[in-house]
């Protein structure tokens, strides 16, 4: 699985750093998302699909091979 996330769409609800705090954080600056692993581990998949799922603006994408 490969991650991507738009941070021209976040909008900082922080709701992907709960769920997967591994591959995501926030900006200390503007509060949008910040990816810190594009390919995370595989028994983060299921905390990342949670996070893309409740991303109110769908700002995460998965890429699946």
């Amino acid at each position: 699985m490969r991650v991507s996330v738009d941070r021209e769409l976040c909008t900082g609800t922080g709701s992907c750093v709960f769920a997967a705090p591994g591959v995501f954080e926030q900006d200390d600056t503007d509060g949008r998302v910040v990816l810190l692993r594009e390919h995370p581990e595989p028994g983060e998949s299921d905390d990342v699909q949670e996070a893309a799922d409740v991303c109110p603006v769908a700002a995460i994408k998965l890429h699946r091979r």
